[in-house]
């Protein structure tokens, strides 16, 4: 018996006292009620009869619950960006927020919250199937039961909707805490739809006159997600910043995605035989980024380079065991690529990573309940292995900017040289499709490189498209698709294809986490450094340095609202305002001051002047406005930290910090200082581990 789909057609009707979610796909499966304003959620078994028919929608994102009411996240519009193996993949355009109460309360606070999240939803890019796990590598669907439901196949990391779909999934599981509650409900199942955040690609095309699907697929984890300056590193949950799996898929002979097909896909088969003679193969190869797994944060201040920190390496062994224990059960060996300069700033976080690495290697290994989960299921380190666990562990470290100067790219190939044994014995998963529906798996990729950069972005996607163009041409040599010695570079038109789709996907992750589209995409995308390429990344590096200390504060609150890191309904019931801004007025006033002097003196060189005028009276006054301008431009660069926009909800410690020592040196100001006095509330840290506190 195969498990039910999720519904890709919902009809909802609404009334005064209730949501109810129909299928007119499926008249026979009950209804999903939603009761207003408390939330209870029951199934109807009989039509539901009252309220009046709102729209049609292609699923349910989820629920929040926010400060003063509780609202259905409904995706109105979404859009097939391809197919898979048969399976239509669409991507989420629109939303609509549906609140709970029928009267609702105006306030400032919650018309923020929704404003963020709704941001959060329209910009970031994600992903559903209706009946393929997205959140899952085609390895590790082969090992995951096809009888359950959608969403209990999908990989917690990657399931982006988890939080908001809580409240489906308990009532779904017997953890209801509504005035019905009656066990079990695996009605449920079909209402809940797993989405996946991050970049899809999919595209027919062909290899030396072979046709195939050429995929690219990476999945962003929910788990310590957030914005560039504002998420780094690792937490104590062995979570690090800027998780990515990228998966490169080719499928050769893929007749069920090149027609018509059913929305559940079929095989590829006719009559128990492969359609034109040849079977359906999937060609897969992982990696993963993910920051630098020790304690280390960058503070905004204004000026282009934050300051760089890191705590005691020490102190963080315990939580990057948790995070390497989690890495080698589920993909192997790891080959930690480490891309960040040996000279200058970047050289602490080597260092520190160096030392992490030789903290592990030097300790036993405790197995986690996860960690010995993931390998009684995937199955990834051989029983006969008798090394030591984090002999898994393969340190490389590779000065990318200093072997690159001088627009030698080139030279990234010697990367390459020393990976090269690493990524033959890792190899790669090779899946057959068979004729009763499952797949012959002919081999498993038992490696996986972890490459990262300070932001895991730009140095780090250029070694991942040199990775997968590696073993891309190994595939397709091994299949006899093309000869020992040919590349697949050779085909022109593929190659143009495979640039450009790497050069897309490091648009969309590093867009994700810095606000902005990636650095060096010209040589991604052509194979050589452009002039024009470098003005772009100029253009992207200041729009970066705008963003990271102007608008991620806004945004990062959206990601904590979205992953259920911060609960308006937990907190306290002080914190109404809790968006306005308490720094203390003068502090407030500085940039007014500037603005308006510089507007002054603007407008008085501009301004012309009778030749028999009084001159002196004006240009003493313009004067005093350029060194009130002066004094205003040097208060804000020596005490920046006052003017980033820090996030409301879950402020980082190391922000709280900061700005809290910048106040005081600020209140020590000759002129402005004794403005400030002690007035003005101070940023107070929020950690995640206060939201869980909240939370229970």
């Amino acid at each position: 018996m195969s498990a039910m789909l999720p519904f890709r057609d919902i009809n909802v009707h609404a009334s005064s006292t209730y949501y109810a979610f129909s299928s007119p796909s499926s008249p026979n499966a009950p209804t999903l009620m939603i009761d207003r304003p408390s939330g209870d959620l029951r199934l109807n078994d009989g039509k539901v009869t009252g309220g009046h028919r709102v729209s049609s929608i292609s699923g349910i994102l989820g629920i929040v619950k926010l400060r003063l009411d509780s609202y259905v996240i409904a995706i109105t519009k979404s859009t097939p960006v391809g197919r898979l193996k048969g399976h239509q993949i669409y991507k989420v355009v629109s939303t609509e927020f549906m609140p709970l109460r029928e009267r609702q309360v105006r306030d400032a606070d919650e018309d923020t919250y929704l404003a963020y999240l709704q941001n959060l939803i329209k910009t970031g890019p994600m992903y559903f199937s209706y009946s393929f796990d997205l959140t899952n590598s085609f390895q590790r669907q082969t090992q995951v039961d096809p009888k359950q439901p959608l969403w209990q196949r999908a990989d917690d990391r990657f399931f982006w909707n988890r939080f908001v779909s809580s409240s489906l999934i308990d009532f779904r599981l017997g953890k209801a805490t509504g005035r019905i509650s009656s066990g079990p409900q695996p009605d449920v199942d079909p209402y809940i739809l797993p989405v996946m955040f991050g970049m899809m690609s999919i595209t027919n095309t062909s290899v030396k006159g072979n046709s195939m699907t050429f995929v690219l697929i990476t999945r962003r984890s929910r788990h310590r997600a957030g914005t560039r300056y504002l998420s780094r590193g690792i937490d104590e949950q062995g979570h690090v910043s800027n998780f990515n799996e990228t998966e490169q898929t080719m499928i050769l002979n893929d007749s069920a995605s090149s027609g018509l097909t059913s929305y559940a896909g079929d095989q590829g088969f006719s009559n128990g035989k492969p359609v034109g003679g040849k079977e359906t193969q999937v060609l897969s190869y992982v990696q993963t980024r993910g920051s630098v797994p020790v304690f280390w944060a960058e503070v905004n201040s204004l000026k282009y380079v934050p300051t760089l920190t890191i705590r005691g390496v020490e102190s963080a062994a315990p939580a990057a065991r948790k995070h390497f224990d989690e890495q080698i059960s589920l993909y192997g060996d790891n080959y930690m690529v480490n891309l960040v300069n040996q000279k200058g700033r970047e050289v602490r976080v080597k260092d520190a990573y160096e030392q992490m690495v030789k903290i592990l290697q030097s300790s036993p290994h405790e197995e986690q309940e996860s960690s010995r989960r993931s390998n009684e299921q995937f199955n990834i380190i051989d029983s006969k292995d008798s090394r030591s666990w984090y002999d898994h562990l393969h340190y490389i470290y590779f000065d990318f900017h200093n072997e690159t100067k001088g627009l030698k790219w080139h030279r990234a190939q010697l990367l390459l040289d020393q990976l090269k044994d690493g990524l033959t014995a890792g190899g790669y998963f090779h899946g057959i499709d068979m004729p009763s529906g499952g797949i012959d798996v002919r081999r498993r990729q038992t490696a996986v490189v972890r490459t990262n950069c300070m932001d895991c972005l730009d140095r780090t996607n250029v070694v991942q498209s040199m990775l997968g163009r590696w073993t891309l041409t190994r595939m397709l040599t091994e299949l006899n698709v093309i000869r020992a010695g040919e590349s697949a570079q050779d085909d022109q038109t593929f190659e143009h294809l495979f640039r450009n789709v790497w050069a897309d996907n490091a648009d969309v992750v590093s867009k994700s986490y810095s606000g902005t589209g990636a650095l060096k995409t010209d040589f991604t995308r052509t194979g050589n450094r452009t002039k024009g390429g470098a003005m772009q990344d100029l253009n992207n590096s200041i729009t970066r340095y705008v963003r990271n200390n102007f608008a991620d504060g806004p945004r990062q609150d959206g990601f904590d609202l979205f992953l259920g890191n911060y609960h308006p309904d937990t907190a306290s019931i002080g914190s109404s305002q809790q968006f306005a801004d308490r720094r203390p007025v003068a502090v407030q006033a500085v940039p007014y001051m500037l603005g308006m002097c510089m507007f002054f003196v603007a407008v008085s060189a501009g301004t012309s002047r009778m030749p028999d005028s009084t001159v002196w009276p004006l240009r003493l006054f313009t004067l005093c406005c350029m060194g009130v301008a002066g004094y205003s431009g040097r208060f804000m660069w020596n005490y920046g930290t006052l003017y980033v926009n820090w996030p409301k909800l879950n402020t980082p410690q190391f922000a709280a910090e900061a700005y809290q020592d910048t106040l005081d040196r600020a209140r020590k100001d000759p002129l402005v200082g004794s403005f400030i006095g002690r007035s003005g509330s101070e940023l107070r840290p929020g950690s995640l581990e206060e939201g869980k506190k909240r939370r229970e």
